[in-house]
């Protein structure tokens, strides 16, 4: 798996030589990684941290002894990787507890961490993690200090973390043992290179990826909580992070069918209208003027293609309640009382006053708008392209998404007949009760009832 990443040289392997004690391997010839004076030693290094993640998250088949005499730049330039002899399995469920958790960690859920490190073997079933959780509190307010989860430093955490197994059951699993001075050793090899290196923040393309493709139940259940929290408020810049890590993702799986030499960590992040970007993609290792840019109707059309492609399939569902919130509160702030009193009292039942959640809903749809649209100003067109300017809508977006929408417009069909049949859902059930009130109305509460006494 780990040779179908661009420029991973894994040494071929034979097993017909190799017993328990002894590994026989491909020769390769090279220089120990942590002793090379080459100038791509530090690309070499953030590549090998793809590396490890791709095993992690994807292939479950990890290998447990990253150290630096285990890395060797080939005289061609490539990462090589040698002695697998210490392996560890990461299973499916295992992988969906770290997803997890990391969501539960980005919320500071420090109780619902206490249940994550249940369903992870860090502790043993049926404890109380009542009394655990204001310790993993303290631990993880510190690991979070100056930047959230992705600044997370694994050296670090793992120490705090073992304090906390002398006063409490809590213990480190053996599989995570070896997960985690895997990746202390990746990151304390990367920090050298770069200084704001952070583990989180490269596995972020990885993690987005599942929450968002992912049909299993709960990584639908992740991705809400990922998205709501515990406020149930849908946090549109959370998803639009997670949308930009998942085109970074998107664009290495392109580059990497291509073989170039190139890896997330080469790639820039796309701003948003406003000169704002994703916190998720400020990790670029070669000059971002050396990287290809996408252009606002090209980066639009990468966002739609996913979100309508066979990829999208869950997140359309996951955002047709949202887009309907949007489109009918809008509609909603669009009334305009008519003078009649009688009139407008009817009115008002159809098209209820906006409430915090209907503005919050609106600002939540600007903020998408933005994000797959790219409004920037442009030349002034006629017809269709003056109306999409009228939007703040570049025409050259409309151009380029004119074939895509047009390839995809089974699927723009069924979503819109979706959007309108929950908005003539919404409007009927407000109108029945409109009539209901106005032909028979609920009669007036007893205390209230001329000659009722009242205490």
């Amino acid at each position: 798996e780990m040779q179908k990443l661009p420029n991973v040289k894994i040494p071929k392997n034979y097993p017909q030589l190799t017993t328990r004690r002894v590994h026989v391997a491909e020769w390769v010839e090279g220089e120990k990684l942590s002793q090379s004076k080459a100038a791509d030693v530090s690309e070499l290094v953030e590549l090998g941290v793809v590396t490890y993640l791709t095993q992690l998250l994807d292939t479950g088949f990890f290998h447990a002894d990253p150290h630096p005499g285990n890395m060797l730049r080939t005289n061609d330039g490539q990462l090589c990787i040698l002695d697998f002899g210490l392996m560890t399995v990461i299973t499916e469920d295992q992988k969906f507890g770290m997803i997890e958790a990391i969501a539960h960690l980005i919320h500071r859920d420090y109780e619902r961490i206490g249940e994550d490190f249940v369903k992870l073997d860090f502790i043993p079933p049926n404890v109380d993690t009542r009394p655990i959780v204001p310790a993993l509190g303290r631990v993880f307010d510190a690991a979070l200090q100056g930047g959230g989860a992705k600044s997370i430093n694994f050296n670090e955490l793992a120490a705090d973390l073992a304090e906390i197994t002398f006063s409490f059951p809590f213990r480190i699993p053996p599989y995570f043992a070896l997960v985690i001075r895997a990746i202390g050793v990746l990151e304390g090899i990367a920090l050298v290179a770069n200084k704001d290196f952070a583990i989180v923040d490269e596995s972020y393309p990885w993690i987005a990826r599942k929450l968002l493709t992912d049909p299993s139940p709960r990584m639908r259940e992740a991705l809400r909580y990922m998205v709501y929290g515990n406020s149930k408020r849908f946090d549109a810049d959370r998803l639009v992070d997670m949308l930009q890590a998942l085109e970074r993702f998107q664009n290495v799986k392109e580059i990497t069918s291509r073989h170039d030499d190139i890896h997330p960590g080469n790639l820039a992040p796309r701003a948003l209208p406003g000169g704002s970007t994703s916190t998720a993609l400020s990790n670029a290792i070669v000059p971002l003027q050396t990287i290809p840019q996408q252009s606002d109707s090209a980066s639009a059309r990468e966002a739609l293609k996913f979100f309508f492609g066979k990829d999208g399939v869950l997140f359309r569902d996951f955002l047709l309640d949202e887009v309907v919130a949007s489109l009918d509160a809008a509609a909603r702030s669009a009334y305009r009382p008519s003078g009649n009193s009688r009139v407008d009292e009817f009115l008002r039942k159809l098209a209820p006053e906006l409430d915090d959640d209907d503005r919050t809903s609106l600002s939540n749809a600007g903020i998408l708008y933005q994000f797959f649209l790219d409004s920037r100003r442009g030349p002034t067109l006629s017809g269709v392209q003056r109306a999409g300017q009228s939007l703040g809508i570049n025409p050259q977006t409309i151009r380029t998404l004119a074939p895509l929408l047009l390839e995809h417009r089974a699927e723009l069909r069924l979503f819109s007949a979706q959007i309108f049949a929950k908005l003539a859902e919404k409007q009927i059930g407000r109108t029945l009760g409109a009539f209901v009130d106005v032909i028979a109305p609920l009669p007036p509460s007893p205390r209230n009832l001329p000659g009722t006494a009242t205490s």
